[in-house]
């Protein structure tokens, strides 16, 4: 929401900072006078949460509908979703309003730290920084101006974390000497220069506030940042995991415990398998498919936890005191899964069972197309819709862009699409599953092997297949192809959005609150996805669940997931990288996938990121051009999302990963991985 009147609004902060007026002068409460565009700027913000004894970091959101963000109709954006969590998003994007810091110039002047030289972070003047109040470090990030706003006056900058976030740790923002398109310095508001420079003020908002502004310029000081040249400082706590998986954890150990399995970090299959049903079977002549003996449709029961009965779109978790989700007593969904049986599985050569995830929007049907290198791997693949994010989720998905107060219908199913995963990979697994129907047995005798299961995940399948790997008890190796993280990173560098901003944008006309609500809607998303697991992806575990090992692809220049959303991801969960990854000048980074530590030595038993090239834009329409630095997608050339996954030395690196004894193996020579017929410059 904008303030009424932003020239009232800085009267008043200058008479209270003059000391001229009464405390009910003073800006209402309701907004941070810090940033006079809108009311929930600057963003995130500990000025919008309360103490909390209960909570992990002691405080909550504590949003109002008066501050929320309205769409056309002049509906505000429900807060009390929001208001459950215990700190904002460990992906959470740094938004503000600088007047005067809205151009190309005006940027290159402040010599703000770009996405193009992370390593600019660290310098000792640089004029944006976050400090974990914690630990006193600078933390990775970038900055830039909002390339989708259609004037300077709604121009906003962002600031985002090149790495996670900390879970429950608090950061301060610091922008300091920061200078207009002339090179002139910008003066920051009276409103915070009343905290910077002590000046008196009668308000007793402003009194109660200045001990903790107190304290945000001490963390400051013992960092190396002093108050003198601050143009703006303000801090924010980040939620912890009690806050980001509880729910997605307690429906998992509960509908786990269900079937008699307690235990669920040992990678052994106890108790009961899901109830299924085959309902369909496509047998296949060599003729018609050389590698595929058999299509296998059925469908499976989950128990549902969402509140309507079989959990259909639109529905959305009950919850309990604990903020937990509370079940409809014997209310369950069916799901339903489609498996692909190869011809080389045996008995005595059984094949790796297989869960696989689709791409946005999709449904299991996209398995069918993998069934050469279900064939080629012997792999035994089976596919379910990911509820909350499937075809069938997209009415709710265009009713959700016209009032984003539904939001948490996407955020709750989508975790209930997280346990039909995690029972269709424990259908295929158990013995007394899929196994023991004799549409996956030859001669009587399973042709699954239950060693182990996987999971692979492309695109969309490769983006919530990163929260689903954090929560997976039966399988301890997961591929996520062309996958990233963090949506609102995400969505106005995808070339997919188009399609969704059409109604976006309407709804809510407010250029510069766009921005702020896609960050902000990240806290709800976070649930149902990876960037609120990825802190335990593949190290700290959380309780009750084994380790996990993850093996990221990337297409060079990718259309539909940004490079930087799976190099974010890289380095929150400790990726190692495969080099060369690119070739020189290929990429527009100073110092290319920085902070990504190469990987020491081959065969690497480890996480591992690698990246695949279809090479520049060139004649003949081939080839990508190195992808734009800033929030808009890659348009031009071949769009390589759906182009690098399937290259023979990308399958074979992802068979190679996924097994019991499972390896990155290098398939690409001394240069990097090449795409599409490219060999290279």
């Amino acid at each position: 929401m904008r303030r009424a009147s932003l020239a009232a609004a800085l009267s008043t902060a200058a008479l209270v900072a003059a000391g001229a007026g009464p405390a009910s002068a003073a800006p209402t409460p309701r907004c941070d006078p810090l940033d006079q565009a809108a009311c929930l700027l600057p963003w995130p913000n500990d000025e919008f949460t309360r103490q909390d004894r209960s909570s992990a970091t002691g405080r909550r959101l504590a949003l109002t509908a008066d501050q929320m963000p309205r769409n056309a109709q002049g509906v505000p954006i429900d807060p009390e979703p929001y208001n459950a969590s215990d700190g904002f998003s460990p992906g959470q994007t740094v938004v503000t309003k600088v007047p005067g810091l809205d151009n190309a110039q005006a940027f290159a002047r402040s010599a703000l730290v770009p996405q193009t030289d992370l390593a600019r972070t660290y310098d000792p003047d640089q004029r944006v920084v976050v400090i974990d109040a914690r630990t006193g470090e600078r933390q990775l990030i970038w900055a830039e101006l909002d390339s989708n706003a259609s004037s300077d006056r709604d121009r906003v900058l962002l600031v985002h974390p090149a790495v996670d976030w900390r879970e429950g740790h608090r950061y301060v923002v610091a922008l300091r000497d920061l200078r207009g398109a002339d090179g002139r310095p910008l003066e920051p508001s009276l409103a915070f220069r009343t905290f910077r420079d002590r000046l008196r003020s009668r308000s007793k908002a402003v009194r109660e506030r200045r001990r903790h502004m107190e304290s945000v310029f001490r963390t400051l000081r013992h960092a190396g940042v002093e108050r003198d040249d601050l143009y703006l400082a303000w801090d924010f706590t980040v939620a912890t995991a009690e806050t980001l998986a509880s729910r997605a954890l307690s429906i998992r150990d509960r509908a786990f415990g269900e079937l008699g399995d307690r235990d669920l970090s040992d990678l052994r299959v106890e108790g009961a398998p899901p109830a299924f049903r085959v309902t369909s079977v496509t047998e296949f002549t060599p003729q018609q498919n050389a590698g595929i003996a058999r299509r296998v449709d059925g469908t499976f029961t989950v128990p549902c936890y969402l509140d309507r009965p079989g959990c259909p779109p639109g529905s959305r978790f009950l919850l309990d005191r604990r903020g937990l989700p509370v079940r409809l007593a014997g209310n369950t969904h069916q799901s339903r899964f489609i498996c692909l049986v190869p011809r080389s599985a045996t008995p005595d050569r059984p094949a790796k069972p297989l869960i696989y995830g689709h791409g946005l929007l999709g449904s299991a049907e996209e398995v069918v197309g993998l069934a050469p290198f279900a064939a080629a791997g012997n792999a035994l693949m089976c596919a379910t819709d990911w509820t909350g994010f499937s075809s069938e989720d997209v009415p709710n998905v265009v009713s959700i862009l016209q009032d984003l107060s539904r939001f948490p219908s996407m955020a709750d199913r989508t975790q209930q699409g997280f346990l039909d995963f995690l029972f269709l990979g424990r259908l295929l697994v158990h013995p007394r599953g899929l196994a023991s129907d004799p549409r996956f047995q030859a001669g009587g005798r399973s042709v699954i092997d239950h060693t182990r299961l996987y999971y692979a995940g492309g695109s969309q399948g490769g983006i919530l297949g990163g929260a689903l790997t954090a929560l997976a008890p039966d399988f301890d190796r997961a591929a996520l192809i062309v996958g990233g993280m963090n949506y609102s990173l995400l969505l106005q560098r995808a070339v997919p959005f188009d399609q969704f901003s059409a109604i976006l944008t309407p709804a809510y006309p407010d250029e510069l609150e766009r921005q702020l609500v896609l960050s902000m809607i990240q806290i709800l998303w976070d649930r149902g996805e990876a960037n609120g697991y990825a802190w335990h992806m593949t190290r700290d575990p959380y309780r009750n669940t084994p380790r996990h090992t993850v093996l990221l692809h990337e297409a060079f220049g990718d259309h539909q997931v940004a490079n930087v959303a799976a190099e974010v991801e890289a380095r929150t969960i400790g990726l190692r990288l495969r080099t060369p990854a690119v070739d020189p000048g290929r990429s527009a980074d100073r110092e290319p996938y920085y902070g990504i530590r190469p990987i020491p030595e081959l065969p690497w038993h480890g996480s591992a990121l690698v990246v695949f090239d279809v090479g520049p834009l060139r004649a003949g329409g081939l080839g990508t051009p190195t992808p734009p630095a800033a929030n808009v997608p890659n348009r031009l050339g071949v769009d390589p999302h759906g182009v690098t996954p399937r290259e023979p030395a990308a399958a074979l690196q992802y068979f190679a990963f996924l097994a019991p004894d499972g390896v990155f193996v290098d398939t690409c020579g001394p240069h990097p991985c090449y795409a599409a017929g490219w060999t290279g410059p």
